[in-house]
Parts: structure tokens; C-alpha cells; sequence
């Protein structure tokens, strides 16, 4: 069986096919262990014994906001992810084992350590560190942050305590590493906010900077600044070229897709994507948007190897990049008639 872990990132053909016995397995292993995934697997999906990566059964994202979904014991619970959903909805809650969290871990090392080699860099994070103060129970943005702070040094946080601009902070870093190779990780908005839209005694020079940032687009859009904009003033301000969109989310481990070079999100060795249309469920071609399901083999103390998020998306291209595998973009949130429809069919059959 393929060993993602041995060999290059972004670098397998065929992926599908090649990942199938992967996903098969954990298919298998999560009837086992969990009976709601059970439930789903024989009520929704008939129990059919997959033959191929399109007929493994999917999960709707939202069923984590219900249920706590665990393959493992309670005493086994290492770590609790929660999504930073908007207020007033209830959160996701993902329960992580220790071997989980170290193959977690190790799947971003083989993703970022491929766009920012070996090297740790000094980190400036557009955050606060209040964020990271419940260890046991990480949100989106928390986990986020400590899972790419290992990969800098010299961490040097924007925000104080109360979320507001520490300028003493930013502008001591700022001026400590001007020209100088950098990482700088935040949510997308928080960057355009605290970083962007401040003012500078000088000229500040990121030319060197590698730039990571994903989430908060709700915002921007609203000011008409997408992703093209978003880079082009990042550029003509501070000179940063190396800049990184990617998507991703605390419901599955694994699925962290890194924004490339010719600006579409692409799946990593551990990963994949599929389109559904969301009338059917049946599978999409490329070029045609609908809803996005994403694929991990990773995930082995809870059922999230195989989640139908509340995206749509379009499937662009598969192996004919420098990166091998499927690259895509996200358009949007579902309807909520399509999401309606959704939920409609999992509520019946549970």
C-alpha cells in the first residue's frame, strides 16, 4: 500500500485509484469502531461494498455540529477541535487521539515545509495569543495557528490580550527583520485589517516574506477585494510575492489545501476531492460546479474521511501541473434550498 508520507508532496498521478484500498480501509475501520457512521453506511448507502473512491460514503459536515462522532474510546480523547463557526451556531466538535495529532501534524509538515523548506523562519502571527489559552479544546483559528508556528521562530504576536492592534509590536518586528526572509500566518481579513490597512512610519520591505492565510473572504468580498486584489495590493505595498490562500477545515484532519502557482487550490498526497451535483449526489465532471466532498485518509479517531461540505466548488484540472493531483477553486457557500435537500435525505434515513 502507498506510503504518503515517503514520498515527495504533491507528486501522485492518478490519485483515486492510487489512494482507493487507503480509503476502503478506513471505510472498514470506522464501520467497525463507530455505530453512527454504521447507521449512515447501511441506511443512506445501502451498505454497498465500495469499489471505487466515488462510491465511499460521505458524511454531510453539519452531522458534527449534532453528534460526537468517535471510532475511538473516551478515554483515548487527546485533543477536542472546534470550528470557529459565525455566532449563535453551534460548533463542530472533532475528537483527536494521540496517534491522530501526530499524523495530523506530520501531514502539514510534508504540505508547508514544501512551499517554505526546511528553515524556520521568524513569525509574524496577525492574531492574539489569547486564542491558544485552552489547550484541550483548540477553535479553527487556534489550531490553525499552532499547527504553523512550528515551522517559525521569534513569534511575535500583532494583537493584544484584547484583540487590538499592539502597533509597538508590529512595528519592533517590522523593523527587526525589514528585507529580511519572514513567515507571516494569518486569517485572511485580519491580514487586510491589521496589516494592510495600517500606516508605517517607512517604507516596510516583505519582498523576502512568505505569506500563509486562509478564511475571513465574507469580509473582503463585501469591499470588493478578492483574492487577485487581495495579492496586487499586498505586492504593490510591501513588495510580498510569495503569498499562500488555502483551504481547509477542523472537520477533517489531513485536508489542508495549499494554494498553487497558477492560483487554485490543490490537493495534497493525502487528500482528494470529488463534485456532486446537489439534486443527486451524482458525480461531476470538470468544469462543472457543484458541491464539494473532500478526502482524507488521515482521519482514523472519528468518521472524517469522507465529509460533503457546504462549498461549491469546481474541479479545474487533475496532472497536468507541476503538482500532481486535483486543483480546484471554491465559489461559495450552498443555497440553503441545496443544503435543505441535504440534510433532508441524512434526517430520513437516521
Amino acid at each position: 500500500m502507498l506510503n504518503v508520507f515517503d514520498i515527495e508532496q504533491f507528486s501522485i498521478k492518478d490519485k483515486s485509484k492510487e489512494l482507493f484500498p487507503q480509503f476502503l480501509e478506513m471505510h472498514h475501520y470506522h464501520k467497525e469502531h463507530c455505530a453512527e457512521y454504521l447507521r449512515v453506511s447501511k441506511i443512506i448507502f445501502n451498505d454497498i461494498e465500495p469499489s471505487s473512491i466515488e462510491e465511499i460514503p460521505f458524511l454531510p459536515v453539519s452531522i458534527f455540529k449534532n453528534h460526537a462522532l468517535k471510532s475511538i474510546p473516551d478515554e483515548d480523547v487527546y485533543k477536542v477541535l472546534s470550528s470557529s463557526g459565525t455566532t449563535g451556531t453551534v460548533p463542530s466538535k472533532i475528537y483527536l487521539d494521540r496517534d491522530t495529532a501526530k499524523t495530523q501534524t506530520l501531514a502539514l509538515s510534508k504540505i508547508m515545509t514544501h512551499v517554505l523548506g526546511q528553515e524556520r523562519l521568524p513569525m509574524l502571527i496577525v492574531d492574539s495569543k489569547a486564542v491558544l489559552k485552552d489547550r484541550k479544546a483548540f477553535s479553527a483559528r487556534g489550531a490553525g495557528i499552532l499547527g504553523l508556528s512550528v515551522f517559525g521562530k521569534k513569534h511575535a504576536y500583532i494583537l493584544d490580550e484584547n484583540y487590538n492592534l499592539d502597533t509597538e509590536a508590529l512595528d519592533a518586528f517590522l523593523e527587526k527583520y525589514n528585507g529580511q526572509k519572514i513567515l507571516i500566518f494569518g486569517f485572511t481579513f485580519m491580514v487586510w485589517q491589521y496589516l494592510y490597512q495600517q500606516a508605517f512610519k517607512k517604507d516596510i520591505d516583505l519582498s523576502k516574506a512568505v505569506l500563509i492565510h486562509s478564511g475571513g473572504w465574507k469580509k473582503l468580498l463585501s469591499m470588493a477585494v478578492d483574492n487577485a486584489t487581495f495579492k496586487a495590493k499586498l505586492k504593490e505595498k510591501f513588495g510580498v510575492e510569495k503569498i499562500y490562500n488555502f483551504y481547509g477545515m477542523v472537520e477533517q484532519v489531513g485536508s489542508v489545501f495549499l494554494e498553487n502557482e497558477k492560483g487554485y487550490l490543490h490537493c495534497p498526497n493525502f487528500s482528494d476531492i470529488i463534485i456532486r451535483d446537489p439534486k443527486d449526489f451524482s458525480v461531476l465532471p470538470n468544469g462543472q460546479e457543484g458541491l464539494v466532498q473532500v478526502l482524507s485518509i488521515l482521519p482514523k479517531s472519528y468518521p472524517g474521511h469522507s465529509i460533503l461540505t457546504e462549498d461549491i466548488g469546481v474541479c479545474v484540472g487533475e496532472d497536468d501541473l507541476p503538482w500532481k493531483g486535483k486543483y480546484f477553486k471554491i465559489l461559495g457557500r450552498a443555497k440553503k434550498a441545496e443544503l435543505r435537500g441535504c440534510s433532508d435525505t441524512f434526517a430520513a434515513g437516521q
